[in-house]
Formats: C-alpha cells, structure tokens, sequence
C-alpha cells in the first residue's frame, strides 16, 4: 500500500477559473479574452477582472469558463503562451 495519494481528479464540465499574468498594456485584456474565446466561447464576460500589479508593471485577468476536458485547457494554455505576452497561467 502506498503513503502517496492521487491528485484529485476533476470532474467536466465545470466551471473552471484561469489566471493570467503578463506586462500591463492598454490591450492585455483583450488579447487574453480572444485566446479563450476561442477555446470555451460564450464565457460570462461579467465575471472578468483585470488587476494592476503595486507597480503597475504587470497586470493579471481572471475569468471563469466551463471546461469541458484536459485538452481544452492544454489548448488554451499553449495559446496563451503563444501569444508572447503571458508570463503566468494559473
């Protein structure tokens, strides 16, 4: 018997919230919102938040979508990275 437990497995669909942080600019937001557009649209743009880093040098967009699997949120999350803006994805 093994002391290691399993990480817990998520169950999908749910409502699932993503993190993301890069260097504060004018279009972050958007640039953001369209990547996950893509992946999970119609996501309530009414639970979008963008926070301004103390020293306003970076900026983090939070937004909830309802996964649907793992590969859905590996997609977005390469994506993400593609873009060359995103230096974090929570």
């Amino acid at each position: 018997m093994s002391n290691q437990q399993e990480a817990p497995k998520i169950e999908f669909p749910c409502d699932y919230p993503i993190k993301v942080v890069g260097r504060a600019s004018h279009d972050f937001r958007q640039v953001v919102l369209d990547v996950i557009e893509i992946h999970a649209p119609g996501f309530d743009l009414t639970l979008v938040d963008v926070i301004e880093s103390s020293g306003g040098k970076f900026q983090s967009v939070r937004v909830t979508i309802t996964a649907t699997g793992e590969p859905q949120l590996k997609s977005i999350y390469e994506d993400l990275k593609a873009t060359g803006r995103v230096q974090m994805v929570l």
